[in-house]
């Protein structure tokens, strides 16, 4: 199993489940003025809650039936998200929504029926045919929202679903051999904490052999062609992780990869012979670029790629003759798809891919047709094949948008605003039609290591039409995807910088006659609802309101609470809460700790199952906000996680969203004040 892509819940901010473990978008730091060093506050009194309601709303107005009806076509658009392709290339499987949750459907020719084969009530995350058995599919698969990720078992002739592994403990996904005889997952099982591989005959998974067990986040990547070896990774953080190549026959691990100096290694697949592996890293440079190596002497030279494009590798695949790999980059934030000859080294761009994201690579198991997911700012995601032979793209799904018409979404303009030390910031701009001056939501993404991507919001796209409200998307500093440097500008003492390149977007709206630097908010999930919340303490004169979403409030209880799978991962990036010296460092610059300081308008949300970012984050921002005498939206979703994925209650989360925006952006300056 590839990975599984994004799953764009409500703030599309999340990451896949079923993939390599990149960093979980949730908060990063503050800005210009130094927080006083202080005593860690005391939790106080939460927000009042209805026991018995399945989503709790405390503190909001009733959303009126002309908004429902205004929001209405936009909450109803949907996306198709490739899951496997035939292994002739004659039909796909995607991962789609028509009723609360996404499902697997079949899909048997171009543009036709979406036939469901799941009906689970909870949404399916990833999903696989077995190689050489297409009647047979892996899916993954939680509780509630709880990231206990379950490895369940298809049978498409029957429609009977079975568990096949333990039911407690997370799985993040799986690797199939080439002949389906073998199957590599990765879980918590054995302490709760560390991420271990197993290797499994069959589909007997609760048979399975573990083949790491040691400290940190082991995952698999690639079987060799005769199932006799297999590419591990050990993850540590976002700039440095660690490839293997273990023998499955010996149960030993030879490392591939130097221990100096520190790197990011990505992507890995053994060529079709096992002879070389392709390896996508950070070594030798400031972007992510792909490499041969030997993995009989990992000590040889390794052999660039694609040296002469200057932007992150961020994807590969292998067709099934080992002739061709597919290579994505991100290019600005956009997709750019090249096809490699694995024999001459040539790279060619393959004609008629339109401009857009692409996620999602997989080739047929049997033909030279690669399968990926295509979407953009003005279009959802679809599926889509590739015949290398003939040169020619096929659309599998034409995904609904609420009968809106799709001439009218607003396609981005890619900007670059100066920040306080000179440096260019990378934004997209969404702006409404007309001359202006037009009030702004800052959108903010999460990670922090992850990126804002112009990809289709139905948010955005109605405050832009609709609201007649610009939207502008950051990728401050320590975003992914502009170079290693970049990357680690927000690390460690200078955190809050991150949040002073906010300041210096705030300062650019004010430079612009179409934009109105009177009427401002910030909006954001996980990592960047604690930029919204770092925000509203340093800019809150500037700013009218703010949405909080799954955000953290205190690095301290955040640390203290998240997984215990998670912990060390997030101490990689943020700082470890049990040194005296960074723990008050991160209570300093907590939003919590100057939480009696917001002043603009609040929105928070949260669901009561999340692992990453616990609730107790926004119930005590809620509480200390209310308490220093500030009103504070409050909703609070029992059956989700990190972020919204039921329909019902997205629905509700992006209603609320937009009438609390309308509320404070859309009302004169003159009134406002």
């Amino acid at each position: 199993m590839r990975r599984a892509g994004f799953f764009v819940f409500v703030f599309v901010a999340a990451c896949g489940a079923a993939e390599r473990p990149r960093p979980d978008p949730e908060p990063v730091a503050v800005c210009t003025e130094e927080a006083p060093t202080q005593a860690e506050p005391s939790a106080p009194a939460g927000p009042a809650i209805d026991a018995s309601a399945t989503v709790v709303l405390d503190g909001t107005p009733e959303i009126g039936a002309d908004l429902r009806a205004r929001m209405n076509q936009y909450v109803n658009t949907r996306s198709a998200d490739l899951a496997g392709v035939a292994p002739d290339g004659s039909s796909v499987t995607v991962l789609t929504r028509f009723a609360e949750t996404a499902q697997i459907h079949h899909v048997a020719r171009p543009l036709g029926a979406r036939r469901q084969l799941t009906f689970t009530d909870e949404p399916v995350r990833a999903a696989e045919a077995v190689p050489g058995d297409p009647d047979t599919m892996l899916f993954l698969a939680d509780v509630g929202g709880a990231e206990d990720y379950q490895i369940f078992q298809l049978d498409r002739l029957t429609g009977r679903v079975t568990m096949l592994t333990d039911g407690r403990s997370r799985h993040n996904g799986w690797v199939f051999s080439h002949d389906g005889s073998r199957v590599a997952f990765n879980n918590n099982a054995r302490n709760g904490r560390d991420v271990d591989v197993l290797v499994a005959g069959g589909l007997a998974l609760r048979d399975a052999t573990r083949v790491t067990e040691a400290e940190g986040h082991w995952y698999p990547i690639d079987f060799s062609r005769d199932g006799r070896r297999l590419l591990v990774g050990h993850y540590v953080s976002i700039n440095e992780s660690h490839l293997y190549s273990l023998s499955i026959e010996q149960s030993t691990l030879t490392r591939l990869t130097p221990e100096s100096p520190a790197a990011s290694y990505r992507e890995a697949r053994f060529s079709r012979d096992g002879s070389r592996v392709y390896v996508t890293t950070d070594r030798d440079g400031e972007h992510v670029e792909l490499y041969e190596m030997d993995p009989a002497d990992p000590t040889a030279p390794w052999r660039p790629l694609t040296r002469d494009i200057p932007w992150n590798v961020e994807s590969i695949a292998l067709s099934s003759d080992g002739r061709t790999l597919a290579v994505v980059t991100n290019e600005d934030g956009w997709s750019q798809l090249r096809l490699l000859d694995t024999r001459s080294g040539r790279l060619t761009a393959p004609p008629g891919i339109p401009r857009g994201l692409l996620r999602g690579l997989r080739f047929a198991h049997d033909a030279d047709v690669l399968g990926m997911t295509l979407l953009g700012p003005t279009r959802t995601g679809d599926a889509y094949t590739y015949d290398l032979r003939r040169r020619r793209l096929t659309r599998w799904t034409e995904s609904e948008i609420g009968g809106l018409d799709a001439a009218g979404f607003v396609e981005p303009e890619l900007i670059h605003y100066p920040t306080f030390d000179g440096r260019p910031i990378p934004a997209f701009l969404y702006r409404p039609a007309g001359p202006g001056p037009f009030p702004v939501v800052i959108y903010l993404h999460g990670g922090p290591e992850s990126q804002a991507r112009p990809w289709f919001s139905p948010l955005v796209q109605y405050l832009v039409r609709e609201s007649g409200i610009a939207v502008a998307v950051p990728n401050v500093r320590g975003s992914d995807g502009y170079g290693k440097s970049y990357l680690l500008l927000d690390n460690g003492a200078q955190r809050e910088d991150s949040v002073r390149d906010v300041g210096g977007l705030l300062d650019w709206i004010g430079t612009r006659d179409d934009l109105d630097a009177s009427r401002m908010a910030v909006f954001g999930g996980s990592y960047g609802g604690y930029m919204v919340l770092a925000s509203l303490v340093h800019f809150g004169d500037r700013l009218r309101a703010g949405v909080d979403i799954v955000g953290i409030s205190n690095f301290v209880t955040f640390l203290e609470n998240t997984r215990d799978y998670r912990q060390d991962l997030r101490r990689a990036e943020y700082g470890d809460e049990r040194d005296p010296e960074m723990r008050r460092h991160l209570l300093q610059i907590s939003p919590l700790t100057r939480a009696s300081e917001i002043r603009s308008a609040l929105f928070v949300a949260h669901g009561a199952n999340d692992p990453r970012v616990p609730v107790s984050e926004a119930e005590q921002l809620v509480a200390a906000v209310r308490g220093a005498g500030q009103d504070a939206w409050y909703m609070l979703a029992r059956n989700e996680g990190h972020g919204f994925q039921r329909k019902e209650n997205s629905d509700q989360f992006l209603q609320l969203s937009v009438l609390f925006l309308e509320q404070h952006l859309r009302a004169a300056p003159s009134s406002a004040e």
